[in-house]
């Protein structure tokens, strides 16, 4: 199915007007929601999904805010789901359907919960198809898919057969047509357009939900702002990416497509820190935030800060697609934690020693190998090449020179870096500095 990447034919425009669809130019978009909240106990934020039902279920129960029954007992917590829910994994519309469910109980209940537009979203949306399987058209498909698909396909060949006489051609139209047609329109094909429609149930939907909200002293946004953006306002940015995506049309997606857009931009999460740190500390300003959390770029591992605490990466790669662990961000008023197979880890703000620990602490919880273990060793030889190294002749002159026995110790740095003397291992850590005669 690696061409079909646009339903944008005059073919399909023609099948959607035979069920009565407006044409794209006239969707009005629904007035804007809100998107700000203060005062708010518990947020738990939930990354990419990607069509892993089974996997959102798991967090939304270690996280307490479902039961088993697949209701809100969250209370007043709200909820935030980064977006990309759908393409690449088998159930995008039911975890959907279960997103809608969960917003009416929820807002019974005096909490929340935020479904953001992400990029998957809106390639939904525009018609750009890359990425959706033919599983995620299954789920559409119905006892009435096959004739629909089989209607679609006969004003298909007329088209074609009407665009060769007028170049006095003559189209090839074999089975081989047909069997690749056939594979590029799986059953389903059509019905999942319609749903991501004009008049869809999900396209509607979509486009009720911003891409941008803040809760507290966070933000989060599915991909990332980029400078270009960096003095754009959340309010002006739903607006303008939900009038881009009312269009339903790739040429209208300007800012919804861009790099340096929030559905895209991946610089806060893979950019130098050094190098972006003015952006990040512009952007919290002008937005009045703490921090910004993202989804969009996968870390495979758990929840990772960056910037001390100023960005927080929520996309584990939870589907299995990616093979993530079932974790998610959970921010209450001591603190952001990792809930992490249904642990809670503080999540630290420094780049070392804390984050070593904090993911040795994740990856115990993992089934060995645990994919962390690789950051870890990473992060490990990168601590260990900014530790000061004290020669040893240092060490040699130092204890054929004092006396013995010597009351006092070593700083910890020097009794951690100490090598063997004449091929034995002194052993200093945690014991009195003694003087050792040559030989011994």
């Amino acid at each position: 199915m690696t061409n079909r990447t646009r339903w944008s034919a005059s073919a399909l425009i023609l099948f959607l007007s035979l069920i009565s669809a407006p044409s794209a130019g006239s969707f009005q978009a629904p007035q804007l929601p809100e998107w700000a909240w203060n005062n708010v106990d518990r947020i738990v934020a939930v990354g990419d999904l990607h069509g892993d039902y089974d996997q959102f279920i798991k967090v939304l129960q270690d996280a307490g805010v479902i039961n088993k029954r697949m209701n809100w007992i969250g209370g007043k917590t709200h909820l935030v789901q980064l977006g990309d829910v759908a393409d690449r994994g088998p159930n995008p519309r039911k975890i959907m359907d279960l997103l809608m469910k969960l917003e009416g109980q929820a807002a019974k209940a005096g909490g929340s919960v935020h479904a953001l537009i992400g990029n998957h979203e809106a390639m939904n949306i525009y018609g750009d198809l890359r990425y959706t399987t033919a599983q995620e058209y299954a789920e559409f498909s119905n006892s009435r898919s096959e004739r629909v698909r089989q209607a679609f396909y006969k004003q298909t060949v007329e088209e074609l057969r009407k665009e060769a006489e007028a170049k006095n051609e003559t189209p090839v139209i074999d089975d081989a047509f047909r069997k690749k047609w056939e594979e590029q329109h799986p059953l389903g094909f059509f019905e999942q357009r319609i749903a991501f429609g004009p008049n869809g149930k999900y396209g509607k939907w979509i486009l009720s939900h911003n891409v941008v909200i803040k809760i507290n002293d966070t933000l989060f946004v599915h991909g990332g702002i980029g400078p270009k953006y960096a003095a754009m306002s959340p309010a002006a940015i739903n607006e303008t990416i939900r009038k881009e995506l009312g269009e339903f049309s790739m040429s209208s997606a300007i800012v919804t497509r861009d790099s340096q857009g929030p559905l895209w931009n991946r610089e806060l999460a893979e950019g130098d820190e050094a190098l972006l740190t003015p952006h990040v500390d512009l952007l919290l300003k002008n937005l009045g935030v703490n921090r910004i959390v993202l989804g969009h770029t996968t870390t495979r591992t758990t929840v990772i800060p960056r910037f001390g605490c100023k960005v927080i990466l929520d996309d584990v790669g939870l589907s299995r697609v990616y093979g993530g662990p079932p974790a998610c961000l959970v921010i209450r008023k001591d603190g952001a934690y990792a809930l992490h197979r249904g642990k809670m880890l503080t999540i630290p703000c420094d780049s070392g020693k804390g984050l070593l620990e904090y993911l040795r602490s994740a990856a115990a919880l993992d089934p060995p190998p645990s994919p962390i273990e690789k950051t870890i060793q990473e992060l490990q030889k990168k601590l260990d090449a900014v530790s000061p190294v004290v020669p040893p002749e240092f060490f040699r002159a130092a204890r054929t020179d004092l006396p013995a026995p010597c009351p006092r110790r070593l700083p910890p740095l020097l009794e951690n870096s100490l090598p063997p003397f004449d091929g034995v291992d002194v052993g200093l850590r945690d014991r009195p500095f003694r003087c050792f005669e040559p030989g011994r």
